[in-house]
């Protein structure tokens, strides 16, 4: 008997399958597993056995296979997507000699990989790939993790089927992230900055409140509205077992990209001190999508900064393509992205809210670098959705809830400045502890 470990079996073994059943088995059940091309082999095997084919072999589990794994070039896809008990799938199979009605293993591919995205689409301003082009958008299921749904339903049919495999259910994970797009409104700009700012805010907008607001930030006064990085270090500290990592905006200022200057010993000693409570990453500047070699050396220039390696990062403006960005990221020498979700939706834009490798799709290989998908963006909520902060509170609510269920990581973007309340943000501190209570693992 092998009590501990899963055999699978498969007519033949592609890139795609091997790495889908890597995701499945290895980063989401995180159970033993082997996989065999050997049919007498399998048949022979004293223990849990899973067949992923055209047929069932033997008295194993059976899922029936579609032809999208065993493929290597780029194409139309139909998906199909149904429902069963509230429960949405993709890829439907059919016939009485399997154990699911659909192909779990391809529909994983389909969302992890980003397919579609490789597929002619409209891209918007920014040059992004928008949730209402996708087929979870179109069809109604983005705010679900179906991925994470998907191999829980595999747990408990192995598990019902092969008592003695027994794969545990996984653990809930809250990773918080923050992205400092400018550290300070009004301090530490320079004097060229501070004097533009003042001048626009008094004849462009005619807004005497800012002129004074930002006068009194300057003469010490006032506490910058965005400077609220102790207060999320000390929520966060109260809340212990969850993840914390900024990502620091270093790009050059550009019309997309006002960060605080790098090169400004304020913002120097910021970044050395938030290094020393939680993980730090870059964040590409908007540039990065047609320049990428800024990649390089925005990364380098954070090293340099905090003496020490980074390997996360996210992109500004979350401009991501398939797969050039990620390609962009290796190339640097980056091994974590978390750039993995939309600006104008919130939800699973791979499907999944767990971390997994990334497949280039176009070099039909698994790649090292590993993706964390996000599920909600605070500037999401209020500009994109323009939601009530009560609302937004059920939002978050709703999507932990669901990450919950499946033992997954509940990843979130929120942004120093937007904590400041102002600018529209009035209310939005109480929503902020409210997701983190929720959150809480």
């Amino acid at each position: 008997m092998h009590p501990d470990m899963l055999l699978i079996y498969v007519p033949k073994l592609t890139n795609r399958l091997g790495y889908t059943l890597g995701v499945v088995f290895k980063h989401l059940l995180r159970t033993e597993f082997s996989i065999t091309t050997d049919e007498g082999y399998f048949l022979s095997f004293d223990g849990a056995k899973l067949c992923y084919g055209p047929r069932r072999v033997g008295d194993s589990l059976h899922i029936k296979s579609c032809r999208l794994l065993m493929q290597t070039s780029i194409e139309e896809q139909d998906p199909r997507p149904f429902q069963r008990d509230g429960q949405w799938m993709l890829f439907p199979v059919y016939g009485h000699d399997t154990d699911m009605e659909f192909d779990l293993f391809a529909a994983t591919f389909f969302m992890v990989s980003r397919y579609e995205e490789y597929l002619p689409h409209r891209q918007d301003l920014h040059g992004r790939f928008e949730a209402s082009q996708s087929l979870a958008g179109q069809t109604g299921f983005l705010h679900l993790p179906v991925v994470d749904q998907w191999a829980e339903m595999l747990r408990q049919l192995l598990n019902k089927r092969f008592p003695d495999l027994c794969i545990a259910p996984r653990n809930y994970h809250f990773v918080q992230t923050v992205d400092i797009d400018a550290a300070w409104c009004y301090a530490h700009k320079g004097a060229f900055r501070t004097v533009v700012g003042t001048l626009r805010d008094l004849f462009a907008r005619r807004d005497l409140v800012e002129v004074r607001r930002r006068w009194r930030v300057l003469t010490h006064k006032e506490h910058d509205p965005f400077d609220n990085f102790d207060y999320i270090i000390d929520l966060y500290r109260q809340r212990p077992g969850s993840k914390l990592i900024f990502f620091a905006l270093v790009a050059d200022y550009d019309q997309y990209d006002k960060p605080s200057n790098y090169l400004n010993p304020h913002t120097s000693e910021l970044l050395k001190h938030l290094d020393d409570y939680a993980s730090m990453g870059i964040h590409p500047g908007y540039n990065a999508l047609e320049q990428p070699k800024t990649v390089d050396i925005e990364t380098r220039r954070l090293e340099n900064i905090l003496h020490r390696t980074i390997s996360k990062a996210r992109y500004h403006f979350l401009r991501l393509r398939m797969p050039t960005s990620y390609n962009t990221l290796l190339h640097a020498g980056l091994t974590d992205d978390y750039t993995m979700g939309y600006a104008d939706a919130i939800g699973f834009r791979a499907g999944i809210s767990s971390p997994y490798p990334f497949y280039n799709l176009e070099r039909d290989q698994e790649t090292e670098l590993i993706i964390h998908p996000f599920c909600v963006m605070d500037t999401t909520l209020q500009k994109y959705l323009k939601l009530s902060p009560d609302e937004a509170v059920e939002a978050y609510r709703k999507l932990i809830g669901d990450v919950r269920a499946v033992g997954g990581n509940f990843c979130c973007i929120i942004h120093n400045q937007n904590l400041g309340e102002l600018f529209g943000w009035k209310g939005w501190r109480a929503v902020y502890e409210q997701m983190l209570e929720m959150a809480k693992p």
